[in-house]
């Protein structure tokens, strides 16, 4: 696993961030999409899996001892589709092809190894149980890859996040991690008003993961975490996270969990995100 290089490293993947962003922000604008929110909220975990340290390459995307990472929360893919493309998996021309009548890219991700999709996705509560099941057979044919699945906290009210979660604890899964968006927001309003969660990290101790919670916009800290060594367990990743993330009127708006972006607001969010 490679380890950081330190905090003047960080410059580099918060302009990446930053890239990514514009990347979104540019895509549900032109198309008319949902979903910039948890798409925002997600960037920096994105960038520090895609930069630094999941083993693959646009060149060979179909290498079967690549790293897999699965988008369990789908209706964020036009962070994973930005992410792909400035990594290389997409172009230009890929995204132009994004919610448009024939085009390559759907609302949700549907899978295409060439471009980097592991997995479709969309309907919540199945990443983890799928990643669980490439990670067992990873370690049945004693492959080295490693599988990393995103799910948003509001995905957890799904009771088939917890199977997955049993499974993977009883076979030892140690090559299987799971990273939890925890924006604290979900579709009809705040988690913890809708199905309270906490102590989330206790809960996924008590099923025999190991925990570390984060904040998920800071590189430093996911750095730390995602290069820890294997423990004899899964680990989960919690994220502390700001729905909206990097514009300042969009920050911990349920609004933006729908609604694409007008005219103005584009304008004043691309002003924000910068050059």
């Amino acid at each position: 696993m490679n380890k950081p290089k330190g905090a003047d490293d960080f410059s580099r993947y918060e302009r990446i961030s930053r890239n990514i962003r514009k990347t979104i922000l540019d895509t549900v604008h032109r198309t008319k999409s949902p979903h910039v929110g948890p798409s925002f909220s997600i960037v920096e975990a994105l960038t520090a899996l895609y930069f630094r340290f999941l083993r693959i390459s646009p060149e060979t995307p179909g290498d079967p001892e690549r790293d897999r990472f699965i988008l369990s929360k789908g209706h964020a893919c036009p962070a994973l589709y930005a992410t792909l493309a400035e990594r290389g998996f997409m172009t230009v021309e890929d995204l132009q092809k994004f919610a448009v009548n024939g085009g390559a890219l759907e609302q949700h991700p549907n899978i295409d190894i060439g471009r980097g999709i592991e997995l479709s996705t969309g309907s919540l509560g199945h990443g983890l149980s799928v990643g669980a099941g490439m990670a067992l057979a990873a370690k049945a044919a004693a492959k080295r890859y490693r599988v990393y699945v995103m799910l948003g906290d509001g995905e957890l009210n799904e009771g088939s996040v917890w199977e997955a979660v049993m499974f993977g604890a009883h076979h030892r899964l140690t090559n299987l991690v799971a990273i939890v968006d925890q924006n604290g927001a979900q579709a009809l309003g705040d988690t913890k008003d809708i199905l309270d969660l906490d102590p989330l990290g206790d809960k996924w101790r008590s099923f025999g993961w190991d925990v570390v919670e984060i904040d998920g916009h800071d590189f430093a800290q996911l750095f730390s975490a995602l290069g820890l060594e294997a423990c004899g367990r899964p680990r989960v990743i919690i994220l502390r996270t700001i729905k909206g993330k990097g514009v300042s009127f969009m920050e911990n708006e349920l609004l933006w969990h729908y609604r694409p972006p007008d005219e103005i607001e584009y304008r004043l969010a691309m002003k924000e995100l910068g050059p």
